[in-house]
């Protein structure tokens, strides 16, 4: 999967990201640190990079709806100390095919993972 990290993610989560077999680039090695949220978004989806962040602005809906870019997965750890941050995220993307979530919201969390969608579009003859 093609990964664009937040800034507010350790940058250190590139190579073992990388390790796991995805293509990542990081907000901040592109010169995007301390740009707009919707600089950062624009970017991931030009480059057709799901993107990874710590931001709860980017779980937001009515900005960010579902289907509208590539993927938004927003870490909601417990505590925000860098190795506690770096081992949530590897975990969790270590246990699922990132894939499945393209154009998706997802909010991981200790306990629960939430994911919304772009609703599917029925084919003709199907009942919605």
């Amino acid at each position: 999967m093609r990964l664009k990290l937040d800034e507010n993610l350790s940058r250190h989560l590139k190579a073992s990201l990388e390790t796991l077999r995805h293509d990542v680039a990081t907000a901040l090695e592109e010169g995007l640190a301390s740009k707009a949220d919707s600089t950062i978004a624009d970017a991931a989806k030009r480059e057709r990079r799901m993107l990874p962040t710590l931001d709860v602005e980017f779980a937001n809906l009515k900005k960010y709806p579902p289907g509208n870019h590539p993927g938004i997965v927003l870490f909601r750890p417990h505590s925000l100390s860098p190795l506690t941050v770096n081992r949530f995220v590897e975990e969790f993307v270590a246990s699922i095919e990132l894939g499945r979530l393209a154009g998706c919201i997802v909010v991981v969390e200790p306990s629960r993972v939430r994911v919304r969608c772009p609703e599917a579009t029925p084919t003709p003859g199907e009942v919605p």
